[in-house]
């Protein structure tokens, strides 16, 4: 959520923000201009009215307490402003809700950092680690390599949950398995991440306070509930629990960075996508992911942002898979971001990069929303900062494995680093 006092303060900073986003929502920040300046003048005219209606009342108070009876004229005059308040009251009441839809409504300004762009084709590749292979056959992609060796059935998927959901089995299953404790017992045991494993539901506030409510409402699963009772969603990514751990909290400040990782089933419509991306592991509605969330101090953040990337990278470097980072222009950062990086993979089946990994820094924006704060060390509290990334998507990481690893014999060889938990080496052909 943006700080109305900036806003107020520094109109044409924000101005300036949403244009280098695209433009697209500078007609919500014009509104929530206007309306502040309403709001303001409003509660000036109901403070005025208030204070007017307290003289008044001690006026009237002195002149029964004498013993004089004529107060009938204050005693009218007072009733007067009263009305006038009240229909003032009820008027700055109304407009309450709307400049917090409003601001519920814009997204976060881009850091200064960011460099400027109209769009993905504007993203700069920053880094780069690994040579694509160049196999000495003809490649195939993930979905085709997962069905000739029986790891998925997408027919028997759609029997149980319709298009766009995945079933892994016999070797597919424990592969995705591996990956996940792989990728679990980096980051507790190397990276120093707690792990939790948070409730796959949400309620509404909970998603309004990452930034996943109003925005993304299309892309949510609701789940109906009893009468009465709290509406609940399906979690699109664990950063929405792990997030809200400490909603409504003040941190001490030596307490500062806390990491936080998480392996969850994630559910996401993918409304307006239909078409896209749509074969294999690529884009479903259910899929599984290792997220990563850290808790920063303001004037570290951009720090903590380096180590979060670099730790996702650790998990491509040790399984062997080429990627690049990408750090995102203006106009391609998320709804809740002040800066990304994103990081794709080599699918030498695709003979494409696939991102696998997006780690941003929203600043105070989720800690305004969800109310964090640090308590520093002198007494003083303000918001903390909080960061959020894939450490990694798992049907991701899984297909690019399958590409990457594939043999001239048809057969898929294991990483070395996850042996110890697959089990077994390579996959052939039954």
């Amino acid at each position: 959520m943006l700080d109305i006092k900036k806003v107020r303060e520094t109109p044409d900073v924000f101005r300036k923000a949403y244009r280098d986003r695209g433009g697209r929502y500078l007609p919500a920040l014009e509104e929530l201009i206007e309306m502040d300046q309403a709001y303001r003048e409003a509660l000036t005219l109901v403070e005025s009215l208030r204070a007017k209606k307290n003289e008044l009342s001690k006026s009237i108070g002195v002149l029964k307490r004498s013993g004089q009876n004529d107060a009938d004229g204050l005693l009218a005059e007072s009733e007067k402003i009263k009305i006038g308040l009240q229909r003032q009251e009820t008027g700055l009441s109304a407009m309450e809700p709307k400049i917090r839809q409003l601001t519920l409504g814009l997204p976060n300004a881009p850091d200064p950092s960011v460099p400027m762009g109209a769009g993905p084709q504007d993203n700069r590749v920053v880094k780069t680690w690994g040579e694509p292979k160049i196999l000495n056959f003809k490649p195939l992609d993930h979905h085709e390599l997962g069905e000739r060796l029986g790891l998925f059935d997408f027919e028997r998927a759609a029997k149980l949950a319709g298009s766009r959901f995945a079933l892994l089995t016999g070797q597919g299953a424990a592969l995705e398995r591996a990956l996940i404790s792989f990728m679990l017992d980096l980051h507790t045991k190397e990276h120093g991440y707690k792990e939790f494993l948070p409730p796959l539901m949400a309620q509404a506030a909970t998603l309004e306070a990452s930034g996943h409510l109003p925005k993304f409402r299309e892309d949510l699963y609701k789940i109906e509930t009893a009468s009465g009772e709290p509406e609940l969603y399906l979690i699109p990514t664990s950063e929405v629990s792990l997030v809200n751990l400490h909603r409504a909290e003040a941190l001490e400040e030596e307490t500062l960075p806390r990491a936080y990782t998480s392996f969850t089933a994630c559910f996401r419509s993918e409304a307006g996508s239909y078409g896209k991306d749509t074969r294999g592991l690529i884009r479903n509605h259910q899929f599984n992911k290792v997220e990563l969330v850290r808790f920063a101090l303001p004037e570290k953040s951009m720090e903590d942002l380096e180590i979060m990337t670099r730790q996702a990278e650790t998990v491509l470097e040790r399984l062997g898979i080429p990627y690049r980072r990408l750090e995102l222009c203006t106009a391609d950062l998320g709804f809740a971001s002040a800066k990304t990086y994103d990081l794709e993979v080599w699918m030498p089946g695709e003979n494409t990069w696939r991102e696998i990994s997006s780690c941003s820094n929203c600043l105070d924006f989720q800690a305004r929303r969800a109310d964090i704060k640090v308590k520093r060390n002198s007494g003083k509290r303000e918001f903390v900062h909080t960061l959020n990334g894939s450490g990694v998507a798992i049907g991701r990481c899984m297909a690019a494995v399958l590409e990457n690893y594939q043999q001239t014999d048809g057969s898929i060889v294991i990483p070395q680093a996850l042996e110890p938990y697959a089990k077994f080496d390579r996959i052939v052909v039954s």
